[in-house]
């Protein structure tokens, strides 16, 4: 018998001593979804969330979960406003176009569905995106006057429902019945543009000079990362909801602390992840394991759309990331604790410094992952002394009275990436053959960093004529 009703027959077992009939696993499923997002209160009513759906059946499962939510039936409606993000990354994975459109259509055809704003974004994208997407944005202006409070929140959203229900041509549901109905190009206000032949040769050319897919898989994500960022930004999102489960968290803790991102491990796995400053990252799936989401998309007819990635068909030893999840997937055959052990593991993971924000000068983060930087040096190292190191060029000497450096920095002819990043995309931008490959918006925000930098430290540094009078070490 069902272990909740004590009623009717058991359909399912998700662990031992859970076992559900079909109506009691749906309310388990659906209020372990409602609780996640009310006891964190991050999301306030009213607010516009963007749902990262890459049409696999976690993102699936979450996007039924807030049609689920927002219904008119629904007992305790969810009072966000949603939109969806498609990320197609066939370019990096050398599917032909044929196949990324077959793909897209398929997608497509589940978010009509829904009535919601939708986003099919291509990654050959992100070689025209601005270097802003780098930088962390101010408070959002969609939120209420007094933000921080949940109950603020809500006391300034019913007067804005009492008008809607005076216009009724305004209220939320019949904006997003009109948004469907329009074109991709109307909905989207330019954000998807015709991608060229000459792009897609680009973003090839920029993973082929990538050598081994630790790194490609590690740079895929980042570039996904600032996509997403940009597009909740230009259209007004505060939110972006991921599709992480617990089985996905479990082994992207462990791949992440083999990969140098012990530093970051509590935002990239938590809840939250507000390192962006305007648009915050949460994660409402990350109770369910992939077995409770295989059961829920099978017994109740979820969609779900299966598009090869850039580590289909690898073999387990291919990458970090690929033998972290085979090894995690294989020790929960044999041991079913394992995955949430390490979930909850990660759940009493916190940064030793406060978390960031606005405020936070840009070289105190990393430029790519834009994590909090782990690779600072003591505090005898001077910032014109590590400059000049990393480049090899400088000139500098110590000043016996004043005790400060005294550096010649010459200009660089490249723009050095090693000092803006954190230890983790330095190994990645290591595995790269040509940084020239990038795309311009990393490169032109290192070089106004670089700029930025020699700006704080002009002060201290010594003319031409004054350089030449500095004796040379050794007679050189």
């Amino acid at each position: 018998k069902c272990v909740k009703c004590k009623e009717n027959t058991t359909v399912l077992i998700i662990r031992a001593g859970d076992a559900f009939c079909r109506g009691c696993f749906k309310e388990y499923f659906i209020h372990k979804f409602r609780a996640m997002l009310g006891k964190n209160r991050v999301i306030f009513p009213g607010e516009k969330v963007l749902l990262a759906v890459s049409g696999g059946p976690a993102s699936s499962s979450m996007l039924s979960q807030v049609q689920e939510g927002l219904s008119r039936d629904a007992p305790k409606k969810l009072r966000f406003v949603p939109g969806i993000i498609y990320i197609d990354e066939g370019g990096a994975s050398g599917q032909s176009m044929e196949e990324r459109k077959r793909a897209v259509a398929q997608l497509e055809s589940v978010f009509r569905a829904t009535n919601y704003h939708y986003h099919i974004v291509h990654l050959e994208q992100v070689l025209s995106l601005p270097s802003s997407v780098l930088e962390a944005g101010s408070s959002a202006t969609g939120k209420p006057p007094t933000g921080s409070s949940y109950k603020a929140a809500v006391d300034h959203l019913i007067p804005t429902r009492k008008n809607q229900n005076q216009h009724p041509d305004l209220s939320v549901e019949n904006a997003q019945s009109h948004l469907s109905n329009l074109s991709m190009q109307e909905v989207q206000n330019g954000v998807t543009s015709p991608i060229t032949p000459e792009h897609t040769q680009a973003l090839k050319r920029l993973f082929a000079s990538v050598r081994t897919p630790t790194a490609k898989e590690d740079l895929l994500h980042t570039l996904r990362q600032h996509l997403i960022l940009h597009t909740a930004r230009t259209q007004g999102y505060t939110k972006v909801m991921m599709g992480d489960s617990c089985s996905r968290l479990a082994i992207k803790l462990l791949s992440n602390i083999s990969l140098g991102r012990g530093a970051s491990l509590a935002t990239d796995t938590g809840f939250s992840d507000p390192r962006h400053g305007d648009v915050v990252i949460v994660r409402p799936m990350r109770d369910y394991s992939s077995k409770e989401i295989a059961y829920y998309n099978r017994m109740f007819d979820i969609p779900s759309v299966f598009i090869p990635g850039l580590d289909s068909k690898a073999q387990d030893k291919a990458s970090i990331q690929r033998l972290t999840e085979s090894f995690v997937t294989k020790l929960q055959t044999d041991f079913p604790s394992t995955v949430s052990t390490i979930y909850r593991t990660s759940e009493k993971l916190h940064t030793a410094c406060p978390p960031q924000n606005t405020n936070t000068q840009l070289s105190a983060k990393c430029l790519l992952c834009v994590c909090a930087l782990d690779t600072k040096l003591g505090e005898s190292h001077c910032q014109c002394t590590k400059m000049a190191s990393h480049h090899g060029n400088g000139l500098y000497s110590l000043n016996k009275n004043t005790q400060y450096c005294v550096c010649s920095f010459r200009e660089p002819e490249t723009v050095d990436l090693k000092s803006l990043l954190c230890y983790s995309c330095r190994l990645t931008i290591k595995d790269m053959t040509a940084l020239d490959a990038l795309p311009q918006y990393i490169l032109s925000e290192a070089e106004r960093r670089r700029s930025q930098m020699r700006e704080e430290i002009s002060e201290f540094l010594l003319d031409e004529e004054e350089d030449e009078a500095i004796p040379r070490v050794n007679g050189s």
